[in-house]
């Protein structure tokens, strides 16, 4: 879900009273590789307020932690002592050379100047952490396993399983730019088990978050928040300086896996297209434990994007890789039920595209080739990489899923199309057309960049014919009365890839938040609305079908972790997906986020956890 506020309806009133911290000479990235007590973030008092307009009615609340960094307890069972997994660790900077320790001495000065540098400009609202991460945004601590959570309403039968959700959560404060987007990993996780729920929520371990534990602070560049024109640029250059000197070590990912889950061949992967996935094991009690970065056995080379699409009749996994900087720009490539993968399918782009999503159909995938891109040049002009191409024209590629080659790619234009995500596609062959179901979002890079012009999110049926290799788009909801922005959310995935006539999605406002959520037909354009509340938001709604074998499509319930404002309290809604009641609700011992996607594994599939 995206976090880029508008002008219109994000920031609007009551304005907040915000104290702006005024940071030492210690950054961030000046740190790296240097003892604790030398990167105290030091707040002074505030000499001056700043009034930040926002739509959150809760004041933020951080939980960053205190040095030294404790590591978390893994509850491993119900029954046996909770044990403390020792985790991933680099060399210690006691043990650095005297070369190393005067290579930090003199970065952590360059470091220190370009902070101060930074601190003499304001922040764009996309990279303002007193924005990004306020209200319900801001982090939370991890939570080891709660059991016997209390529930109202009875939990239906056919739920038994752990629901699973992903999401960004720095473990560290800010001391420059930060985006939503930018913020480590952390999975919330409610288990079910005949009716009783336990909840817990850990950080995925990434590379860049055990190094960054270690050190006792933020040392990775921050993709969205940091690198912007030729700060960023000396970001880079610094970050990449400690890593020539041993300081850092970025040759095993970078990234924070804070947006996609999928459950694949008895592995629970978390995701971010910045890097390799990482496997997450559940463990019996309910807990969550980082294996570590998965590459498929060897076989995974390059990075993957977060929403990789699982054929619910083949059982295969189709994914993309792209890459900012080299070609091939775009990779294809699938895997065999059993993990077997692929051989890699150069996808030609003249230029990078941003590329968060795409669909699959029973026999071909669709591969949006948009209008936002990548142009690391643009930092050298002072902006930001990420930019909004209005000469580019917008277009699909239709691929086989068995494809050794891209030779027989059709691409089929569709102009002024920016789709964030796809919901769904599938093939009619008597008009010999594919449909593509996404929310259609304008202006296109306003996640990522300041805009005043007010963000729409359109769930729109985008119809391309391969034979003409023209396209028609049009509103699914023809009703303007109706139009709501929806994004994120997902349609029964039993029947992914073919045609389907219900989505499930987040209603997006006032945005960035989640009011309710909405269930449209796709066919009629009839949306049936369910609002958690005057002060409830939250996030994706999952739907769980209840059965394979369910003879109607919505026969089955809708997901949802929400969150009081006023009250400050987050529970777990189960929502009948026919009707639209409310079946039942866990009441969660802590704060949950607003945050990305999720998965339920059913504790059948649990049974074959690797």
């Amino acid at each position: 879900m995206a976090i880029a506020p508008n002008s219109t309806s994000f920031w609007a009133t009551p304005q907040i009273q915000v104290l702006v911290n005024t940071f030492s000479s210690s950054s961030s990235l000046a740190d790296l590789g240097y003892p604790s007590k030398s990167i105290n973030i030091i707040k002074k008092k505030p000499t001056r307020t700043a009034n930040i307009q926002c739509a959150l009615h809760s004041p933020s609340v951080f939980h960053f932690p205190k040095q030294p960094y404790q590591q978390p307890v893994i509850t491993t069972d119900n029954n046996s002592p909770s044990t403390t997994v020792n985790p991933k660790i680099q060399q210690p900077p006691s043990e650095w050379n005297p070369i190393q320790k005067v290579a930090a001495m003199a970065l952590n000065m360059a470091e220190s100047a370009l902070l101060s540098l930074e601190l003499k400009h304001p922040l764009p609202k996309t990279a303002d952490p007193r924005i990004q991460i306020a209200g319900n945004f801001a982090p939370v601590p991890e939570q080891p396993v709660r059991h016997s959570l209390p529930v109202t309403g009875i939990i239906p039968d056919c739920i038994n399983g752990v629901y699973l959700r992903n999401g960004a959560n720095p473990l560290f404060e800010p001391v420059a730019g930060h985006h939503f987007f930018d913020g480590d990993g952390m999975v919330h996780a409610v288990t079910i088990n005949d009716g009783a729920a336990s909840y817990a929520c850990r950080f995925t371990e990434t590379e860049r978050l055990v190094q960054e534990k270690k050190l006792g602070r933020p040392v990775f560049p921050k993709a969205i928040g940091e690198l912007h024109g030729h700060l960023g640029i000396a970001r880079l250059l610094l970050f990449y300086a400690r890593g020539a000197f041993g300081l850092v070590d970025h040759h095993h990912g970078t990234g924070v896996a804070n947006a996609g889950l999928v459950y694949f061949n008895g592995r629970l992967l978390a995701m971010s297209e910045d890097d390799l996935p990482y496997q997450v094991k559940i463990t019996a009690s309910g807990d969550l434990q980082t294996i570590g970065r998965y590459n498929f056995n060897n076989q995974l080379k390059s990075t993957m994007i977060a929403h990789p699409k699982l054929d619910p009749v083949s059982g295969e996994l189709f994914a993309l890789s792209y890459d900012v900087v080299s070609k091939p720009y775009l990779k294809y490539f699938k895997f065999s039920p059993d993990g077997e993968k692929s051989r890699d399918v150069e996808i030609p782009l003249p230029v990078p595209t941003m590329m968060h999503d795409f669909a699959i159909t029973e026999n071909f995938v669709v591969v949006p080739d948009q209008q936002v891109v990548f142009k690391l040049q643009e930092m050298i002009k002072g902006g930001s990489p990420v930019i909004y191409d209005k000469t580019k024209k917008s277009r699909f590629g239709i691929l086989s899923k068995n494809a050794r080659n891209a030779s027989d790619i059709i691409w089929v234009e569709s102009p002024d199309t920016f789709c964030f995500h796809l919901w769904n596609a599938w093939e009619e062959p008597e008009s010999n057309e594919i449909v593509v179901i996404g929310s259609c979002m304008t202006p296109p890079d306003s996640i990522f960049n300041e805009c005043d012009e007010s963000l729409k999110s359109v769930l729109s049926e985008i119809r391309l014919n391969v034979k003409t290799g023209e396209s028609t788009r049009r509103p699914i909801i023809s009703d303007e009365t109706e139009q709501v922005n929806l994004e994120a959310g997902m349609v029964n995935r039993n029947l992914l890839g073919r045609k389907t006539r219900y989505a499930y999605l987040a209603i997006a406002e006032p945005w960035p938040k989640v009011s309710g959520l909405a269930k449209v037909d796709l066919f009629t354009g009839e949306v049936k609305k369910y609002n958690y509340g005057d002060t409830w938001y939250g996030g994706e709604p999952f739907f769980l079908p209840r059965s394979k074998n369910s003879e109607e499509e919505d026969d089955g319930y809708i997901m949802a972790f929400v969150h009081d404002e006023r009250t400050w309290k987050s529970e777990l809604q189960i929502v009948n997906a026919m009707d639209l009641k409310v079946e039942a609700t866990v009441k969660l011992p802590s704060r949950v986020p607003y945050g990305f996607h999720g998965t339920f594994v059913d504790s059948k599939d649990l049974a074959d956890q690797v």
